[in-house]
């Protein structure tokens, strides 16, 4: 397959560089398939360019862009190389780094040159004249091959700080010698946005360059500053998905783009693309395999969650008096959660959500408004365990608790050996359809023993619950009167497949606090299968 040039307006760039930039966050090793898949991804959300890495650099780089040619038709994007100026003192003919990206087979091709006068001296060691015909001299020969060029002015904002017409003279160079773009980079990520303003409105004056911006977020102003460019004039934008890149990344291509495209009102996407921005999200963090933040603008699971009683009193009568964008625009959705903040318009909102129509019954409603705090006040919170209080919503509201099984007991034992080994063996006792059922089994730890024990001893009666896998258990000690006798909170996540579920348990130790958390999760994933209750 090959590349095909971007079908949509040239007026105005989106330029990823999460495969170069954001692969340098600490914790990211990206193999080649990685980058091929992300590219993917990429490509469907609708950015105008992908920047791959560095060809020629280092073998995987050289590989990505071999394999991209061959098994990627990009319909949206272009594919961009990234490298450096040629060498002090050599011809942009003759340097094997700019051969290797020639080599690359990459339509487009992105420089980066040094524009702090104190980088060309001390770090290139040659002169600032030389520094400019290096500028030159890399970018016309490139574009004499036919290549698109953008340069990557390094350290800019801080050179121009220090020598602002040297900073604006490679601004010159660079544009002067076919540049389609120059973009301003805030290397060390220390600007403010009114600071960028200034500087972009100022160097677009006097160079009549196309500016764009690459901002770090180390002063968690790279969004604000990519966007205070383009007010000022920039019509290049290069982030990276979810923000990913070196220290603490780089401006986030996801909040960038939807407040172009819903702020703005600058189409920056093809039609329909916005609202898979958070499924690309998401799907990109499971490639990088780093846990999407919950909290991210526009496509975090809580960008649209809701707690407090006030807010839901207000959603209720208009969800825009407490949401700056109707989710669905960035295919997300609002979520209520249920905590001992939660008042009449919460549990309402929320029986709504999981499809439980609670009538307006005034006093079933308090009734489980008071049975939520009176259980959070106890330990539990239903906020994260939305299964949990899906059970107890339906308790309330059917007049009954909705069984599968009854536990008669539960034991766990934990066998410290003499060669230093232990083994962890668990029996539970169980009711199910009017069976005696006793079960055990080992794990490698008690809870883990506990949840075989029951789905050896429930399989048989309900074969549903062979799907059901424990997909997270987390343990959190509330205060208590020592450490030792503190209250345990269990949060356990169960899967079947096609989606998870919460569940929460709470007593005076772990086994105990895990197996109430087991029970819901059990009795869950029953319910989800559509089997009836027998007790």
């Amino acid at each position: 397959m090959t590349t095909k040039a971007k079908p949509t307006d040239d007026s105005f760039h989106v330029f990823d560089t999460t495969l170069r930039d954001g692969a340098q966050r600490e914790g990211i090793n990206l193999t080649v398939a990685d980058k091929l898949t992300i590219a993917r991804h990429l490509d469907d959300f609708g950015v105008g360019f992908i920047e791959g890495g560095w060809p020629g650099a280092n073998p995987r780089d050289t590989e990505f862009f071999a394999r991209a040619q061959q098994e990627i038709e990009f319909k949206n994007a272009e594919l961009v190389a990234f490298g450096a100026t040629r060498r002090a003192g050599a011809r942009a003919s003759e340097d094997p780094q700019v051969k290797a990206l020639l080599e690359s087979g990459a339509p487009v091709i992105t420089l980066v040159a040094k524009s702090h006068d104190r980088h060309v001296e001390l770090a290139l060691r040659t002169t600032l004249e030389e520094n400019l015909e290096m500028v030159r001299d890399t970018v016309s020969y490139l574009r004499e091959q036919g290549r698109r060029v953008f340069v990557d002015c390094e350290h800019f904002f801080d050179g121009y700080r220090a020598n602002p017409e040297y900073a604006k003279d490679v601004v010159r160079a660079a544009h002067g010698a076919g540049a389609d773009v120059v973009i301003l980079c805030d290397t060390n990520g220390g600007m403010l946005p009114a600071q960028v303003q200034a500087v972009v409105s100022t160097v677009l004056a006097d160079t009549g360059a196309r500016l764009g911006i690459h901002a770090q977020d180390d002063t968690g102003c790279a969004v604000a500053n990519t966007l205070a460019a383009v007010d000022a004039g920039a019509t290049h934008v290069q982030c990276t998905a979810n923000g990913y890149g070196e220290r603490v990344g780089n401006a986030n291509l996801f909040p960038v783009v939807a407040a172009l495209e819903l702020k703005y009102g600058k189409s920056v996407l093809p039609e329909g693309a916005l609202a898979e921005m958070t499924r690309i999200s998401h799907a990109i963090a499971e490639v990088v395999n780093l846990t999407p933040s919950t909290h991210q603008p526009y496509v975090g699971v809580s960008a649209f969650a809701h707690k407090a009683g006030l807010h839901a009193s207000a959603i209720k009568v208009d969800p825009d008096l407490y949401q700056h964008i109707d989710p669905a625009l960035v295919g997300n959705t609002m979520r209520m959660l249920v905590s001992d903040m939660a008042g009449r318009a919460s549990i309402e909102l929320k029986g709504k959500e999981l499809g439980i129509d609670l009538g307006g019954n005034r006093e079933l409603v308090g009734r489980v408004v008071e049975r939520v705090k009176e259980r959070e006040l106890k330990g539990y919170t239903y906020e994260a365990a939305d299964a949990s209080f899906e059970l107890l919503l339906r308790a309330e509201a059917e007049g009954r608790v909705r069984r599968y099984f009854r536990t008669e007991s539960w034991r766990a034992i934990v066998e410290d050996r003499p060669d230093g080994t232990h083994a962890n063996e668990a029996t539970v006792k169980l009711w199910a359809k009017g069976e005696r059922i006793v079960a055990t089994a080992e794990g490698n730890g008690p809870v883990n023993a506990l949840d075989r024990a029951l789905r050896v001893g429930l399989e048989r009666i309900y074969p549903q619950l062979a799907k059901l896998e424990l997909v997270d258990y987390k343990v959190r000690i509330l205060e208590g009167r020592t450490g030792t006798e503190s209250t345990t909170r269990v949060l356990i996540t169960t899967g079947d497949g096609t989606g998870d579920w919460a569940t929460v348990g709470v007593a005076e130790n772990v086994i105990a606090a895990s197996w109430q958390a087991l029970e819901d999760a059990y009795t869950y994933g029953l319910l989800r299968a559509g089997v009836e209750p027998t007790e």
